[in-house]
């Protein structure tokens, strides 16, 4: 959550943790919070093993981790929403259903074509 999230805000890390916890609890994904993690070309390089530099951004990551582990999930992220990427970029798959923007990423999910939107910011109206 450190890495992936900015180390901006609180609600961003939450969403992150969130995603690897959806994917923790889906058949396709490994069934380890670290085999997620580590997964190649899943999360940041080295995310398992770089130190936490920021003091203040370490102790948050600290404090939602801890949350996350409890059971806590962001509240506008279902259990589909297994991907996210860098706020600010477009990608052209079809398959992206775009739902929150924080802590400077998009947070996804993949739906069937017809049932999807491209444009992030369309989707993330709703919310």
């Amino acid at each position: 959550m450190y890495f992936e999230s900015n180390r901006s805000s609180d609600e961003g890390m939450l969403a992150v943790g969130t995603v690897v916890m959806n994917r923790v609890a889906d058949p396709k994904y490994p069934k380890s919070i670290c085999a997620v993690v580590g997964q190649k070309n899943q999360f940041a390089p080295g995310v398992l093993s770089k130190p936490m530099s920021e003091k203040r951004s370490a102790a948050m990551a600290y404090s939602v981790a801890d949350r996350v582990l409890r059971g806590e999930r962001h509240p506008n992220l279902g259990r589909e929403v297994k991907h996210f990427h860098t706020a600010g970029y477009r990608y052209s798959y079809n398959n992206m259903f775009y739902v929150l923007e924080a802590g400077g990423n998009n947070f996804y999910e993949k739906r069937k074509a017809g049932t999807f939107t491209n444009d992030p910011f369309a989707a993330l109206a709703y919310w």
